[in-house]
């Protein structure tokens, strides 16, 4: 049984003029079974992400098959067509932009006319920046164009990472899931003052939170949760030595615990001394 036919698009508010690199639209859809288009051509630059399902796309003669993870890039004037399977349709997200830049980005991306699929790994960032940028022509305000181009600059990035050979093969650098965790220590490491969340974490960096919450248990040894707990705990700490003039619950709020007994609570379970005791301590010192 399939999902049933859904389309959206949403087109950028703002005329392109002249620009060197400008969003046309964007959207996404579960397509019919056997949904076909062309063969056509295309005035501009489309890529499309498959989300679920599987169908052919075709070019140059070469007829490919595509499922979830895999995307593919169409070119001005490149004569193509492509079709969902008829059992298992495609459920995908696209992007049309045009422009004097568009070629070389694309090109700097991974995309060539021999080469107009890029497999994405599962956790990727790529699905949750299209519909970011849906959300941003959605606005209809005077920056939507503005930061539909910063999330295109984004997948396109994500997409030379992943058209990129793995280095981890070689040795001569971190792997990509190293450096995903390394994206989230880092996160962490840096917000943890704040009414953060893994939840939000996950968000920002653009990915599924209990894929990060797996990766980093993995590497680490301990969850984002915890590793977080402990952060602001070790934070406090040292609060608790250096600025004497600050209060208890001062020092639970500068390091992200919106509840001093909660923060208290935390304290002695990583440290088996109430907060007051420990600053009593070190004060006798």
């Amino acid at each position: 049984m399939t999902s049933a036919h859904t389309y959206y698009v949403v087109s950028n508010p703002s005329p392109h003029g002249d620009a060197s690199l400008h969003v046309l639209f964007s959207g996404e859809s579960q397509t019919k079974p056997a949904h076909r288009l062309g063969p056509k051509v295309f005035d501009y630059f489309l890529i499309h992400i498959v989300l679920s399902g599987r169908g052919y796309y075709t070019s140059g003669g070469r007829q490919l098959e595509l499922g979830p993870g895999d995307s593919f890039c169409i070119e001005p004037e490149q004569l193509v067509s492509y079709a969902s399977d008829s059992a298992d349709p495609w459920r995908y997200c696209w992007i049309a932009f045009t422009g004097t830049e568009a070629g070389a980005l694309i090109r700097s991306a991974g995309f060539t006319p021999g080469q107009p699929v890029i497999r994405t790994a599962p956790g990727s960032r790529v699905p949750g920046l299209f519909r970011r940028l849906q959300r941003a022509l959605r606005h209809k305000s005077g920056t939507a164009s503005r930061r539909a181009l910063g999330y295109l600059q984004l997948l396109l990035a994500e997409y030379a990472d992943a058209a990129m050979p793995a280095v981890s093969k070689s040795g001569s650098g971190p792997s990509r899931t190293e450096v995903i965790v390394q994206q989230m220590l880092h996160y962490l490491s840096t917000q943890y003052s704040e009414d953060i969340s893994i939840e939000s974490m996950a968000q920002t960096l653009g990915y599924n939170r209990a894929y990060l919450s797996r990766l980093f248990k993995e590497h680490t040894g301990q969850t984002p949760v915890s590793f977080l707990s402990r952060l602001r705990v070790d934070k406090a700490r040292q609060l608790l030595r250096e600025r004497m003039e600050l209060t208890i619950e001062q020092i639970a709020f500068s390091v992200g615990f919106h509840d001093p007994l909660y923060f208290s609570k935390q304290f002695r379970k990583y440290y088996g001394i109430a907060p007051t005791e420990y600053r009593n301590e070190m004060k006798r010192l």
